[in-house]
């Protein structure tokens, strides 16, 4: 239903565009009046004037714009739309609305009959967005359906110039360029009318009339047998059969579904390439004028029913969804780079702040630096000033000191001498004291190892006892369970011997009723036979064991077991004769 209301907006959007005369957005409310009606009249829609009127009751704001239109639109015409109207008609209406105010007045190289059916193709292959437009690759795709119908290659090149001049401002073609550019027969040189019209009329009768194949076949009949030839038009889920292709003479329909099947027949009464295509109610044997077109039908009927199978819409249905979905895809991937690029834009922008204050900051570093070394330099020229004052006092002093050296030369030897005495006492007391350290260091470590081994046995003794203290619990918490146990498997036997009681008490009573039964039985068949006998005794001795008369007419008794055998009077007299009979013994 979706899909629908979108083919359905298209041509009512050129019908609304072209009432707007003044291009303000906006269309007078009896236009839209007249408008709706006639779309409630061609989609078989009731027409509900109260609505309407309500609607569309005059006011202060004169024209309605689409957007205002829309919610009446949809409410009152496109949700009650049924798959039931003629398409053609609908086309037609909405193009007769727009066709004398858009269509170019440049001859055109085809007719005003062509020029519809390309409105209709421009709104199967539009993109669903508005203003309506096509886009450069709908445009390559229809060119080359129409070049494929006139029978002549395609020129590639020739569409590759022609979008070289394509105007970059727009994305597509509207549908009255489309039209003018199909008209002026640009893309159809050499090609008569006659035969540009055709191609537009198989294009049409596939992309919008669902037509998959059409042609002349022979077709044999159901009753007479006769073989008549007629024009077969195959579409989704019907194959209809005419007298002639102008389509004014319909014979039949052969109803498609999954049940269906084709099957190829071998030549037989003089017809060649035949084949069989059965339904679920009848069959129809075709044949086809050669080898090729009998393949052709097996192969166009076949993939017919897989899709039906499938439940798949038609080919060209499913390509033009692929192509929308395929160019969604691309201008997402566009977006998506086009967002990255300026990401990227905004990152080298902010790089190149980045890279312009790092070039701020180092030349502000170097204007520091040539000050610092100009400082440094002039540091430097007093240092060595300095330094050449300090290097005539020091060699003064240097003077002076080697004079004192050389008298102190001999004072050092004394010295020097005093110092290896004392060297030598140093070594020997080192010595000793080493002794002392590393005595002291031995013990230090016996006493560690004593302390180290009274903690671990303290910690010995103290995880012993913990175990210990475990050990007494695990003890007595074993003792409890099995206490428990015990005391369980007491009351067990006890319920096990009282159940085995009660097994015992119930297989006593049921012998004692098994008895019971038996005498009970056995009574019973006493009483049988004694009712029998009794039965036979009453019976004989009562006369009960009579011919069959016929009955009184009286009326019978009734007794505990059903209707009597004899009447009021006949017991009557049995009793006399009882009677009687008492007396007489």
């Amino acid at each position: 239903m979706g899909s629908l209301k979108d083919e359905l907006l298209k041509g009512i959007w050129h019908a609304f565009t072209a009432l707007d005369l003044d291009h303000s957005g906006k269309v007078s409310k009896s236009q839209l009046k007249v408008l709706s009606h006639n779309l409630c009249t061609v989609l078989k829609v009731p027409h509900d004037p109260v609505a309407l009127e309500e609607h569309f009751r005059d006011d202060d704001e004169g024209p309605v714009s689409n957007q205002g239109y829309m919610p009446y639109l949809n409410k009152f015409i496109l949700e009650k739309v049924q798959d039931n109207f003629d398409k053609i008609e609908f086309n037609r209406m909405c193009w007769t609305l727009c066709v004398k105010k858009n269509l170019t007045k440049n001859p055109l190289f085809i007719t005003e009959e062509d020029a519809f059916k390309i409105w209709v193709i421009f709104n199967f292959l539009s993109e669903d967005k508005y203003p309506l437009i096509i886009v450069p690759e709908e445009i390559e795709y229809l060119l080359k359906k129409l070049t494929e119908a006139m029978g002549v290659s395609w020129q590639q090149e020739q569409f590759e110039n022609y979008k070289i001049n394509f105007d970059d401002s727009k994305d597509g073609l509207s549908v009255w360029e489309l039209i003018e550019l199909v008209g002026n027969g640009q893309f159809s040189k050499g090609m008569d009318r006659q035969t540009v019209s055709m191609a537009i009329n198989e294009v049409f009768n596939e992309l919008i009339l669902d037509v998959l194949k059409q042609g002349y076949m022979i077709k044999k009949g159901h009753r007479r047998k006769n073989w008549t030839e007629r024009w077969f038009v195959l579409k989704p889920n019907i194959i209809s059969y005419y007298v002639s292709e102008d389509l004014k003479d319909k014979k039949g329909d052969i109803l498609l579904d999954e049940s269906c099947c084709v099957e190829s027949l071998p030549d037989k009464d003089g017809k060649k390439c035949l084949f069989l295509i059965k339904c679920f109610d009848k069959t129809f044997e075709i044949s086809a004028s050669d080898k090729k077109k009998k393949q052709e039908w097996i192969q166009a009927i076949h993939s017919t029913i897989h899709l039906l199978k499938l439940g798949s819409p038609p080919p060209h249905k499913e390509a033009r969804q692929r192509r929308k979905e395929l160019r969604k895809k691309l201008l997402a991937e566009q977006e998506e780079l086009e967002r990255q690029m300026k990401e990227l834009q905004v990152a080298n922008e902010n790089k190149q702040q980045e890279l312009e204050a790092v070039r701020k900051k180092l030349e502000e570093a170097a204007s520091r630096a040539a000050e610092e070394e100009k400082k440094r330099l002039q540091t430097q020229v007093e240092l060595q000033a300095r330094f050449n004052t300090e290097l005539e006092r020091e060699k003064l002093i240097r003077q002076q000191m080697e004079e004192q050296v050389a008298q102190k030369s001999s004072e050092l030897e004394q010295y020097l001498q005093r110092v290896r005495e004392l060297e030598d006492m140093y070594l020997k007391l080192q010595e000793a004291l080493e002794d002392e350290r590393q005595a002291r260091q031995d013990e230090e470590t016996v006493r560690k190892l004593q302390a180290r081994l009274l903690e671990e046995e303290s910690s010995k003794r103290a995880e012993l006892e913990k175990w210990h203290l475990e050990q007494q619990q695990a003890i007595q918490t074993t003792e409890a369970e099995k206490q428990e146990l015990e005391n369980q498997r007491v009351i067990k036997e006890q319920a096990l011997q009282e159940a085995l009681e009660q097994l015992q008490q119930l297989e006593l009573e049921r012998k004692q009723a098994l008895e019971q039964y038996e005498g009970v039985k056995k009574k019973l068949e006493m009483a049988t036979k004694t009712t029998n006998s009794w039965k036979d005794k009453v019976a004989h001795h009562e006369g009960l064991i009579r011919l069959i008369e016929p009955g009184s007419k009286n009326p019978h008794l009734i007794t505990n077991w059903g209707p009597a055998a004899f009447t009021q009077a006949e017991l009557e007299e049995r009793q006399k004769s009882w009677k009687e009979k008492k007396t007489t013994e």
